[in-house]
């Protein structure tokens, strides 16, 4: 498969094209925004889609083993993870499981803490539920961010549930196994619900390597994983759950169920497994695709954008940028990336504060698309 075939994904539905003109009040834009991949997804499945495309009904749908063994034969191959079919509970999004897990694990005026700058539903979502926000905000040091210990045991010893990101978006880092176990015991320390949110984890970069906190410590902690992004089929609404806290399993299957969420999609179920059980070589082409075009991106800036630094990537296809030494708002940062440069990037300070001055970039996209994004922005911006 060749990742530099560009597809036209215009009028297909697709957010990150159909969506500009609503977001941005522009549709000629290079797309770099939305975080999916401009690539068309393995073979296997596609072949899998197709086969159950076959049959004529779309019903109500019934898990079977083959769901479960599939979740368990990734986090096992990948990462020596050993899991139990009892311990795995199918949910729609990872976002969605976030808000079950917030409203049946915690209280109104509950206090829940992330870690910042991140992903911006993240902040919503405990919003909307009447929950307290808590941020312990990532140090920045010569762009690769840190935690701040000090801060992040104050803000926990107050908390009832900690969202973690890793790997974290926007900000590329991929916790370490010192770190995780850090953050762990400090959470039992002060008897906090750990809800890590791992649907980048299959796309770390060596010598990076993803370590799931539940593989450390299990218990009290809530992962989140799914094909979404490193296949490439997030639409197809498919995400897992895997927790060992029975009270924790009862209660959030109970709102599944009564939330009507529990069947799934079909086609999002078929490939999962297809996903889990033949595409890894996929993937692993993916991946070194990806890897070839942040380093380009990378280079690319130091030559010609000096002014711009890059975070340092070690996990996802997403590049956290910084503008700041331009001098711009937000605004009119984003206002020169948009009308000048005609790009659509996601702007740094929807992902908190921390972010002002920034922008987070897809680089999930055929290299060509890539060159003449970076292209238009060194054009308008070289000489700022």
């Amino acid at each position: 498969m060749s990742f530099d075939t560009i597809i036209d994904r215009r009028g297909s539905g697709c957010f990150k094209y159909d969506a500009l003109k609503l977001r941005y009040g522009k549709d000629d834009l290079i797309p770099l925004w939305v975080a999916d991949m401009d690539f068309a997804v393995a073979e296997p499945i596609q072949a899998a889609l197709a086969q159950r495309l076959k049959h004529p009904v779309f019903g109500y749908n019934f898990i079977g083993d083959d769901f479960y063994d599939a979740v368990r034969h990734w986090q096992k191959t990948q990462y020596g993870w050993d899991t139990c079919s009892s311990e795995i509970i199918m949910i729609p999004s990872l976002m969605t499981a976030l808000a079950y897990t917030i409203l049946t694990l915690s209280e109104p005026g509950d206090k829940i803490v992330i870690q910042t700058p991140v992903y911006p539903p993240f902040h919503s979502t405990v919003k909307e539920q009447q929950r307290t926000l808590l941020t312990n905000a990532l140090v920045e040091t010569q762009g690769r961010y840190k935690i701040n210990w000090q801060d992040f045991e104050a803000k926990i010893k107050q908390a009832r549930i900690f969202i973690l990101c890793n790997p974290h978006n926007p900000v590329g880092r991929v916790f370490t196994r010192e770190e995780l176990e850090r953050m762990s015991d400090i959470c039992a320390r002060y008897n906090v619900i750990i809800f890590s949110d791992e649907i980048h984890a299959d796309l770390v970069y060596a010598p990076h390597q993803h370590i799931p906190i539940a593989s450390i410590r299990a218990e009290r902690v809530i992962s989140a994983i799914s094909p979404a992004k490193s296949f490439n089929v997030a639409g197809l609404a498919t995400g897992v759950l895997i927790l060992q806290d029975e009270e924790f399993i009862q209660k959030i299957t109970e709102m599944n169920m009564n939330l009507h969420s529990f069947m799934g999609n079909a086609f999002g179920i078929r490939a999962l497994i297809a996903a889990y059980t033949q595409s890894a070589p996929w993937l692993a082409s993916v991946k070194e695709y990806l890897k070839a075009n942040r380093d380009y991106l990378a280079g690319f800036l130091a030559e010609h954008l000096p002014k711009v630094k890059m975070s340092p990537c070690e996990g996802s296809y997403l590049a956290w940028l910084d503008f700041r030494e331009y001098g711009l708002t937000d605004d009119d940062l984003m206002q020169m990336l948009r009308d000048k440069a005609r790009v659509a990037l996601n702007a740094g300070n929807s992902f908190g504060s921390e972010g002002t001055g920034f922008v987070r970039l897809n680089f999930a996209c055929p290299r060509a698309v890539l060159q003449e994004a970076l292209t238009r922005i060194k054009i308008n911006f070289q000489d700022v």
